[in-house]
């Protein structure tokens, strides 16, 4: 292996055998060995699921790698393979190094040993020696930071307790490759920024770290490269702010689509140059560029919320561009109006609407409200409709987020009707960002002055 590559996984594959009965698994262990001795071709009781098909990858010292799918993909599977918990069937795995790994709550600790106790076995295990364990141990101890916590047994520790005694053996151990299936997850938000502001210390150290998370900007902003797995096979490898698009446009697309948004992967995967492949209308004409740019029609939350109807009924809430038709594929920079429409169905005194922006993480970005804070739309009566558009220029960064709006009456915080996450948008990449996050606050170029 080459001296600069820290994992190499070649043509690495997990097989297991389904049993419908635990008759047919008594049958598969007495009947072949009986079939094979007669001379008969041996006949099997099982079905094959193949939780990992022919995946290769190497991982180069100091990188980063993102392993991105969706529920059931392989990806634990083809970590717990990399640490050595899980024999593969087929292929093979090598890494150079001390592999450190946070994979299962709580795995590798023994529920009726304290905390430091369970501390010296995990450093132990990971080939720690005794004296090192022990000049390691206040930074460790430091690092969780679970107080008396750390002299009471595993079992009466909460989820994110667990959580921080992990990650404080695996991470501040120095590990050559590190491997975290999700478990940064379970945290609470100034303990993940901890652990974040670690890996980075670690990479910046040359240690090697795969990561799968289902948070898209986690694995754009740490990730040097991220692998795309779909039903235990690796279908893309790449940039990971393509990957994390790709990724997306999947899940997010409609069934009969996958199939053929699969095959455009693979092909890209090998380096094929192929468009994407367009829809056909209901007429059979294939719709225009502008058209396919613009609205993608698997760009359909599943978490949309409707508030009871209590005097008004909100009927559509749309993303609308300069034209007023409808998108849901943005341009930076451009301008674009969420549009609420519906009626009243009972007087009110005064209202007031508005509209938010999320995050896939549920965060709120921004949002807008009219009229303005303390001011009311008066004289409400029933049987009125409504339109009102709230305009606004695009200046998020590209990523996936969410819309929704309602309207709300004098005797706050009575809703009289609202939305949540009722539509979902995509904001494309700019030819050339300098800027990160969520929103771009840059109005020109920054002013440099040198002494």
């Amino acid at each position: 292996m080459s001296s600069d590559v820290s994992i190499r996984i070649e043509h690495l594959s997990k097989c297991y055998q389904i049993y419908d009965s635990p008759r047919d698994r008594l049958k598969q262990f007495l009947l072949p060995r009986l079939q094979s001795f007669l001379g008969q071709k041996p006949r099997h009781h099982f079905r094959e699921f193949w939780a990992l098909k022919d995946v290769s990858l190497e991982i180069k010292k100091g990188e980063t790698v993102g392993i991105i799918g969706r529920n059931g993909s392989g990806k634990s599977t083809l970590l717990q393979m990399i640490c050595g918990t899980l024999n593969p069937s087929f292929g093979k795995v090598q890494s150079d190094g001390r592999v450190a790994a946070l994979l299962e709550l709580g795995s590798g600790f023994n529920p009726e040993f304290t905390g430091r106790e369970n501390v010296y076995l995990n450093a132990a295990i990971l080939g720690l020696t005794q004296d090192e364990i022990e000049a390691r141990f206040d930074e460790i101890a430091a690092f969780a930071d679970i107080g008396d916590f750390l002299e009471q047994p595993i079992k009466n520790y909460s989820s994110g307790m667990v959580v921080r005694l992990a990650f404080a053996v695996q991470a501040m151990i120095d590990p050559d490759i590190l491997v975290v299936d999700e478990a940064l997850a379970v945290g609470d938000e100034k303990f993940q920024r901890k652990c974040f502001a670690r890996l980075e210390e670690l990479k910046a150290r040359g240690t090697s770290i795969l990561l799968v998370s289902h948070s898209a900007p986690t694995i754009i902003e740490l990730c040097d490269r991220a692998l795309l797995l779909e039903s235990g096979v690796r279908i893309l490898h790449g940039n990971p702010r393509d990957v994390v698009n790709s990724y997306q446009r999947l899940i997010y697309a409609p069934p009969e689509q996958h199939s053929k948004l699969i095959q455009e992967y693979c092909a890209m995967d090998r380096g094929a140059k192929i468009a994407h492949a367009r829809d056909q209308t209901d007429d059979g004409e294939e719709p225009t560029q502008a058209a396919l740019a613009s609205f993608d029609p698997g760009l359909v939350p599943e978490t949309t919320i409707v508030y009871p109807v209590q005097g008004a009924e909100i009927l559509s809430l749309s993303m609308l561009d300069e034209g007023y038709r409808a998108v849901n594929i943005l341009q930076p920079k451009e301008i674009y109006f969420i549009e609420i429409a519906g009626r009243f169905l009972k007087d009110f005194a005064g209202i007031y609407f508005g509209v938010h922006i999320r995050s896939i993480s549920g965060a709120v970005i921004t949002g807008q409200r009219y009229p303005e804070e303390g001011a009311y739309v008066e004289n409400i009566r029933a049987g009125a409709d409504f339109r009102i558009r709230f305009p606004f220029r695009m200046s998020l960064l590209s990523g996936a987020y969410f819309a929704g709006g309602g309207v709300w009456s004098i005797e706050e915080p009575n809703c009289a009707h609202r939305i949540m996450d009722a539509l979902m948008f995509r904001v494309s990449q700019a030819e050339k960002q300098n800027s990160f996050g969520y929103v771009s606050l840059a109005s020109g170029t920054p002013h440099l002055q040198l002494g």
